[in-house]
C-alpha cells in the first residue's frame, strides 16, 4: 500500500472511531489502539507533508458538538487537547526541550482523568454557564442545568472574581458506576460498558434528574481565564480554587527536573489500580502561566503540556474453572472463570477461551495464573499464562469428547477449530435455535423470553420450531403448570404467537438460522424469490444470481433446504398456517436499482423509517458506504460515513432530496 492509500485508510478509520468516542460515547477500540493509529498517521503525514489536509484527524480537536443536552454555545477560550507521549524518552525530551526554551521552569504532574471535559464560567462569583468541549475550538454544548446536578460543581464562589473560567473532567467513581449498572440490570436495560461512557452519556441527558441519580463527579484541572485577580502559577490557582470549595485533581506533584517528573509518573502508574476512579494517563504541565504564554500553542495542542499514556491495563488472576456451553449450531464454547479483578472501571470474572487451538497456543490449565486485559477497554480477554506461577501437576485444558449438555460424542469441525456436538437433538442446540427464532431480528415474538423456551423444551412441549405454533393446543396444561405464568400471561403470549404466523417470509427465513443468512440477506432473498417454496427449489446457480449472495452462502442455503428434517419442519409450519410468502411489495419503483446508506439525524425520519421508505420504493439500503453506494442520505452529525462518501465521490443528499426522488 502506498503512503497516499495508507493515509486515506487511516483517516477513514480514525474518523469512524472519533465519532464513536466523542459523539456516540460508545468506543469500539481502546484508547491505546486509537493512539497508535493516530501516531502512525502523524508519522506518515510528517514524511509526506504534501498529503496533509485541513480536515485530517491530526489537524482537528475532539468530535463535533451535539444538540442533545442543550443549545450550542461558542467557547470563550478554546478547549484544546494535549499531545500524547508513550515512552520515558518522549517525556524526558519534553522536559529538556522546555528547559532549553525557558529559565528554570517548574512542572506539575497530575492524574489524567478518564471522563468528559467541561468548562465552568463564573460572572462575579456566580456560575452562569457550563459547556462541553464539543469541537474544542468554536462550539460546545450548554449543559448548565445538568452540571448543577453534580455535587462537585460550585455554583457560587466565596471570594468572587469579575470573571473566572475553569476547565475540568466529569467522571464517575467505580462505586457510582457499579450502582448505575445494577439499576440498569434490574430494569432490564443495556449495561454501560465503562464509567467514561456512562458519565458522558449522562451529562448529555435532557433530564437533569438522571444526572443527579447517577452521582457524577468533577475534578478541575485548568484555569481558562481570570479577570479581577492575577494568578502567576497553576499551583497558586489551585490553592485559590481549593479555598473556594472547588475540587481539583488529587495528589498533584510539583517537579524541578526530568528525573522528578518521571518518578511522579511512575508513582501514579503504580497507584492507579488503587484509585476509586479511572485514569488513563498522567499530565505534565509547565507551572508558570507567563512561561506557558512564552511557549504558546499550535492550532490543536498547547506546547507547554503533554499527556503520558500508560500501556493498556492488564492484571493477573487465577483460573478457577472452564465453563462449557453449546450454541445453536452445536459449537461448544469454553469460557474461563477466574478470580474477580477490576479492569477499566468494571469487575470481571469471565473471558472467552474461543476454541481448543487458542487454549493449546497459550497452554492454559485450571489453576494457572493468567494475565487478563480488556480488548477495546470493553471485552475481557486472556493475554498469556504466567508459567513461573504454574502449580505442580497443572495440565493444558482439553475440551471433552462428550457434549456437556447431552453427552453425545463431540468432533472437531473440519473447516474450523471448533468442537461440535454431533447430536441433532441436543437440548442446548434446540434452546439456542429457538431463542434466535423468536428474537427481535427474526420472528420478533414479543414476550417469549429465554426462560420460557428453556422450560418448554425441558418439559417436552417444544422439540423444533414448528411446535411453537401448536402450543395453543396445550393451553390448559400450560396454565395448570404455570410454565408461562397464569392464564392472563399465557393467553397473551399465545395470541402474539398466533399473530406471528402472518409475518413476512423474510422474518421466517432469518429465524431458520441458516449459516451466512442474516436479516439483510433474508430480505434480499425473499424480494428475489417471493416465497420460501421458490427458494427451496432454487439451484446454486439461481442463488448466485441474487445480489450479495456468494458461493458459501448459496451452498449453505441449498444444503439447508435439502435436509429431510428441515423439509419436514417447513411442511408442518405450512400446515399450522405460518406465512411462506414475501409481503415486500414496493409502493413504487422510483428508487429501483439504487443503493442508499442513511446516516446522521434526519429532520423527521428515524433511520429505520428512512430505510423502510427506500425499500418500499424499490431501493436497497446498505449499512456502510462503498463504491456500490449510489447515494448517502445524511442528517446532522453524519460522521465518518459522510467523509467516506465524499472521498469515494458518492452523492450526498438530504431527507428532502430523497423525498423528491420518490415523488
Amino acid at each position: 500500500m502506498n503512503p497516499e492509500e495508507e493515509i486515506k485508510k487511516l483517516r477513514e478509520e480514525l474518523e469512524y472511531h472519533i465519532n464513536r468516542y466523542y459523539n456516540m460515547d460508545s468506543p469500539e477500540i481502546s484508547d491505546y489502539e486509537y493512539d497508535m493509529k493516530m501516531n502512525h498517521l502523524k508519522e506518515l503525514e510528517a514524511a509526506n507533508p504534501s498529503l496533509i489536509t485541513p480536515d485530517s484527524p491530526t489537524q482537528r480537536i475532539g468530535g463535533s458538538a451535539k444538540r442533545e443536552a442543550g443549545s450550542l454555545v461558542r467557547h470563550n477560550q478554546p478547549m484544546l487537547s494535549l499531545r500524547d507521549v508513550f515512552s520515558k524518552e518522549e517525556v524526558i525530551n519534553f522536559v529538556k526541550d522546555t528547559q532549553n526554551a525557558l529559565e528554570n521552569p517548574e512542572f506539575v504532574v497530575e492524574y489524567k482523568i478518564d471522563g468528559l471535559s467541561m468548562s465552568l464560567r463564573y460572572d462575579n462569583g456566580r456560575l452562569v454557564m457550563a459547556e462541553t468541549r464539543g469541537d474544542g475550538i468554536e462550539f460546545g454544548e450548554d449543559v448548565t442545568d445538568n452540571a448543577l446536578m453534580i455535587s462537585d460543581v460550585v455554583s457560587t464562589l466565596r471570594d468572587p472574581l469579575e470573571y473566572f473560567e475553569i476547565r475540568g473532567e466529569v467522571y464517575m467513581t467505580n462505586e457510582s458506576f457499579d450502582n448505575v449498572n445494577k439499576k440498569q440490570e434490574l430494569l432490564g436495560k443495556k449495561l454501560f460498558a465503562n464509567p467514561r461512557n456512562c458519565a458522558a452519556g449522562s451529562l448529555r441527558q435532557l433530564d437533569p434528574k438522571i444526572v443527579k441519580e447517577r452521582n457524577l463527579s468533577l475534578f478541575i484541572f485548568n484555569l481558562q481565564e481570570a479577570r479581577g485577580r492575577e494568578f502567576t502559577t497553576h499551583t497558586q490557582c489551585y490553592e485559590y480554587m481549593l479555598s473556594q470549595g472547588i475540587k481539583v485533581i488529587d495528589n498533584y506533584k510539583l517537579c524541578k527536573d526530568a528525573d522528578e517528573v518521571w518518578q511522579a509518573i511512575c508513582e501514579i502508574g503504580e497507584k492507579r489500580g488503587e484509585l476509586g476512579y479511572d485514569i488513563d494517563g498522567a499530565v505534565v504541565k509547565v507551572n508558570s502561566y507567563a512561561q506557558r504564554r512564552m511557549l504558546g500553542e499550535t492550532a490543536k495542542v498547547p506546547k507547554w503540556a503533554v499527556a503520558y499514556k500508560y500501556p493498556p491495563e492488564e492484571k493477573e488472576t487465577k483460573l478457577l474453572d472452564v465453563e462449557l456451553t453449546v450454541g445453536r449450531t452445536g459449537r461448544i464454547n469454553p469460557t474461563a472463570i477466574f478470580e474477580p479483578i477490576r479492569l477499566c472501571g468494571t469487575t470481571v470474572s469471565r473471558a472467552t477461551m474461543h476454541n481448543q487451538d487458542f487454549i493449546d497456543t497459550l497452554d492454559i490449565g485450571i489453576g494457572d495464573t493468567i494475565v487478563v486485559y480488556k480488548s477495546g477497554e470493553i471485552i475481557p480477554k486472556i493475554k498469556e499464562v504466567v508459567k513461573s506461577k504454574r502449580p505442580e501437576g497443572t495440565h493444558t485444558y482439553k475440551i471433552p469428547d462428550k457434549c456437556p449438555v447431552c453427552g453425545a460424542k463431540t468432533i472437531r469441525d473440519k473447516d474450523s477449530a471448533n468442537i461440535i456436538c454431533t447430536s441433532p437433538s441436543c437440548p442446548a442446540q434446540l434452546e439456542n435455535h429457538l431463542i434466535n427464532f423468536v428474537g427481535r431480528d427474526a420472528m420478533d415474538i414479543k414476550g417469549f423470553g429465554a426462560a420460557y423456551i428453556i422450560d418448554l423444551c425441558r418439559e417436552g412441549y417444544i422439540k423444533d420450531i414448528s411446535d411453537i405454533f401448536v402450543l395453543k393446543d396445550k393451553k390448559d396444561e400450560l396454565i395448570d403448570k404455570g410454565i408461562i405464568g397464569k392464564a392472563t400471561n399465557t393467553n397473551k403470549l399465545l395470541k402474539v404467537i398466533d399473530e406471528a404466523k402472518g409475518n413476512d417470509a423474510n422474518m421466517l427465513l432469518t429465524g431458520f438460522g441458516i449459516p451466512n443468512v442474516g436479516k439483510t440477506a433474508a430480505k434480499t432473498l425473499m424480494k428475489h424469490f417471493g416465497s420460501i417454496d421458490a427458494l427451496m427449489n432454487a439451484s446454486i446457480e439461481e442463488l448466485l444470481q441474487v445480489d450479495d449472495i456468494g458461493e458459501i452462502s448459496a451452498r449453505s442455503i441449498y444444503d439447508y433446504f435439502r435436509n429431510e428434517d428441515n423439509k419436514s419442519i417447513i411442511m408442518r409450519l405450512k400446515e399450522y398456517g405460518v406465512n411462506m410468502t414475501s409481503n415486500q411489495v414496493a409502493s413504487s419503483s422510483a428508487l429501483e436499482g439504487l443503493t442508499f446508506v442513511v446516516t446522521g439525524t434526519l429532520p423527521s425520519l428515524g433511520r429505520k423509517e428512512a430505510a423502510a421508505l427506500i425499500e418500499d420504493n424499490g431501493g436497497k439500503c446498505a449499512s456502510s458506504v462503498s463504491k456500490k453506494t449510489n447515494y448517502l442520505v445524511a442528517g446532522e452529525n453524519a460522521g465518518s460515513k459522510l467523509t467516506k462518501a465524499r472521498d469515494l465521490g458518492v452523492p450526498v443528499i438530504s431527507e428532502e432530496e430523497l423525498m423528491n426522488m420518490i415523488k
